[in-house]
């Protein structure tokens, strides 16, 4: 059984309707939709599809969020869950293509797809684990300043058109296997926002494959909010903070270990 959850937080109609149905048309035998501003509206929009369960919240944040959603697909009797964003574009028979991926072996715990832009550009969502200052130069200094080490950060000599057993993959759509985040734990709720794929996928590579797969794209209109939100920029900051309170700031030897094996030339 599959499961699948969304967060949403006065996500636009169209949005949201159009990442449902394509859901609804897919493999997924349940969608959770944790409602982080429980409005009546999105309530409405999600009755409307037979798949989905509706739940309420308020903004606890992101991973808590879908925690929720991983608990109740644990409930149903799911052997694996989605987390997606509603802001990502995809066929309905692409989540049959990341399942065959996953059930491919056991001891793979996470399939990413590859991520594109609108204009089918890759996104390089799949990393290595971030250093404090490989995300303080993405913040805020010019994408000229860096390139050699933006490049690297990004594994951008790695071959996309290959399938890559990587430690940090960006938490916009994640095909997972329930098990292993029973034995790794779901989401830290510790984090609002953010930093928390960094640390759920770590902590799934430390003991099993989390996979990057060249096939299905899938699309991620990003809205990149702390760029434009002085309020997103301090969440995010702060959460920052305490994902490297958690693993260490420049002394994290699981950092290193995990990242020298993804240099370029190795």
């Amino acid at each position: 059984m599959l499961t699948a959850s969304i967060v949403t937080f006065h996500t636009p109609d169209q949005e949201l309707k159009e990442c449902l149905e394509a859901l609804q048309n897919s493999c997924v035998d349940k969608i959770i939709v944790i409602d982080n501003a429980s409005e009546d509206r999105i309530r409405g929009i999600a009755a409307f599809f037979y798949k989905v369960e509706y739940l309420s919240s308020t903004n606890v944040g992101y991973g808590t969020s879908h925690n929720k959603g991983i608990k109740r697909g644990e409930e149903l009797g799911a052997e694996y869950h989605l987390v997606l964003n509603t802001d990502t574009a995809f066929k309905s028979e692409d989540i049959a293509e990341l399942l065959r991926h996953i059930e491919a072996a056991d001891d793979i715990a996470l399939i990413h797809p590859r991520v594109v832009d609108k204009n089918g550009d890759d996104l390089y969502t799949s990393r290595m684990l971030p250093s404090p200052f490989d995300l303080f130069i993405r913040r805020f200094l010019p994408r000229s300043f860096f390139k050699k080490r933006r490049a690297r950060y990004l594994l951008k000599h790695l071959d996309h058109d290959m399938p890559h057993d990587l430690p940090y993959h960006q938490g916009s759509f994640l095909l997972m296997r329930i098990s292993a985040l029973k034995d790794s734990g779901t989401f830290d709720e510790r984090f609002f926002m953010y930093p928390e794929d960094i640390d759920l996928c770590r902590r799934l590579h430390a003991k099993y494959r989390t996979l990057y797969v060249p096939t299905p794209r899938i699309i991620h209109n990003h809205r990149a909010e702390s760029y434009k939100s002085l309020n997103m920029l301090a969440i995010h900051t702060i959460n920052i903070v305490r994902y490297f309170n958690k693993w260490g700031w420049w002394n994290d030897p699981g950092r290193k270990a995990i990242n020298q094996r993804l240099l370029p030339n190795k």
